[in-house]
């Protein structure tokens, strides 16, 4: 299983963290040892089961908006986007949940034309307020299709850690990454009110492979 270059660190403290922990048990529990030491055990394979890395086979796109993330489909909604668009668009939110891929893809083909940190709280990631006040990235690309789509990374409670590796200028591949957000988490699109949305809430997405949305020329 290939593993993401993000999990470096944590792996490490995870590594540690166990080795300590079981000898410890070891020591003082004997034999009764094994009731810490299997759920440390399964903790640890959790970790390494994040950080997988999926082969996923990435095909061009024009007009077809990609799922950026695995995960559910929570919110679909006409909302006002103040930062970049300052116009009403259509929003597409998805949670992303410990167990799922956290790899984050671009939506659409085009190139990168804005990008921003905002540090902020850690409320829920499926909270609708969480998309204007948690630690977030903002990321707007020009689209081939001549539109401009934001999308946001969203840092959830358990969620400290966002990592975007886009800079103004890049070329924006649909299904490709472009960041990385640690354990719970969730992505926002914000797409033009002409879209055809076709995915709904409740849709398990495919980061790279599902059509949420496609967008007219």
């Amino acid at each position: 299983m290939k593993l993401h270059k993000e999990s470096k660190g944590t792996i490490l403290v995870a590594t540690i963290a166990v080795a300590v922990l079981g000898f410890l048990a070891v020591y003082f529990l004997e034999i009764w040892s094994l009731i810490i030491i299997i759920p440390l055990l399964i903790l640890y394979g959790l970790v390494f089961w994040f950080f997988r890395v999926p082969n996923r086979d990435i095909v061009d796109h024009k007009e077809n908006v990609i799922a950026p993330v695995d995960g559910k489909v929570v919110m679909i909604k006409e909302v006002f986007e103040d930062e970049f668009l300052k116009e009403k668009a259509i929003q597409v939110s998805i949670f992303m949940s410990p167990l799922n891929v956290h790899i984050c893809r671009y939506p659409v083909s085009g190139k990168v034309i804005y990008k921003k940190y905002h540090p902020g709280k850690y409320l829920v990631a499926w909270h609708e307020k969480s998309s204007t006040e948690n630690e977030r990235t903002t990321v707007a690309v020009e689209s081939l299709t001549n539109h401009k789509v934001v999308f946001r990374q969203i840092a959830g409670y358990v969620a400290r850690r966002i990592v975007f590796y886009c800079n103004e200028g890049d070329t924006s591949k649909a299904g490709h990454e472009f960041g990385f957000i640690k354990f719970g988490s969730r992505m926002d699109v914000f797409l033009p009110l002409d879209t055809e949305i076709t995915c709904k809430i409740g849709d398990k997405t495919k980061g790279g492979i599902d059509v949420i949305a496609k967008m007219k020329e």
